[in-house]
């Protein structure tokens, strides 16, 4: 099935010419002229990647990013922001919020298009089918107070995660964030995040023949010397000898 895009867009023009690229191209598409529209159709109908246009008069684009970044069902949705102007500050804003990409406007259809492949294709190598990516049920504690939390890492620890982001979701300052998540669960933030990319890790060590470097960026690292470092320091042995040990 093709992949659908939803366009938040409040100029018609615009939205006009990227909804006609893209079905040319043969993808699916859905359009919305506003950004509460836009929310509520990428809640409804879950598309494969949003772009949204950042200066819309109910509901700006950083609104509708960090509403459908709140949701488990669209947290993880590759998000790509069209501006008229990119400053930094701006840039900033938008990937804090987990932006994966920016347009500026007017862009060219072919750049339109470069861009959504790509989004596309990097999200599918960092989300392997959930048969091999689902996490145990058992991996993060009971506890409604950090349920957020968890949901949040649990949709993002493919992806580099700061603090701040996740205790912008739960509603947390990062300061009382940290000491509710030692205090509840007697660890840290960090470590939740690495025993999620751990487990992935395992898990593909286990059950594929992935490169070790395609293992890392599939755990949630770029660096894959560095995953490597980590692994061997909470296992006792490299992820190649767990591997062959048959450790799992």
């Amino acid at each position: 099935m093709a992949p659908t895009i939803l366009i938040i867009e409040d100029e018609a023009q615009t939205r006009r010419v990227f909804l006609s690229s893209l079905s040319f191209e043969g993808f699916g598409a859905l359009e919305a002229s506003c950004g509460s529209e836009g929310v509520k159709l990428a809640q409804t109908h879950h598309p494969d990647l949003v772009v949204c246009d950042i200066m819309m008069p109910d509901m700006d684009g950083y609104q509708v990013l960090s509403t459908l970044r709140q949701s488990p069902d669209t947290a993880s949705l590759p998000f790509i922001f069209l501006t008229a102007k990119a400053t930094m500050p701006e840039l900033r804003v938008g990937m804090n919020l987990g932006a994966d990409d920016y347009l500026t406007k007017p862009c060219t259809v072919g750049v339109f298009l470069d861009a959504i492949a790509t989004r596309l294709h990097r999200h599918a190598d960092l989300h392997p089918p959930p048969a091999i990516s689902d996490a145990p049920p058992s991996i993060f504690p009971d506890c409604p107070q950090l349920n957020l939390v968890f949901q949040f890492i649990e949709a993002h620890y493919q992806q580099p995660i700061q603090l701040r982001d996740i205790a912008n979701v739960a509603g947390y300052s990062p300061a009382y964030l940290t000491s509710l998540v030692n205090h509840q669960t007697g660890r840290s933030v960090k470590q939740w995040i690495i025993e999620r990319r751990m487990t992935q890790a395992r898990k593909l060590l286990s059950k594929t023949d992935k490169s070790i470097k395609n293992i890392a960026i599939n755990a949630g690292y770029a660096d894959t010397g560095y995953f490597i470092r980590q692994f061997r320091q909470i296992h006792g042995v490299s992820p190649q000898v767990w591997r062959q040990d048959g450790s799992n």
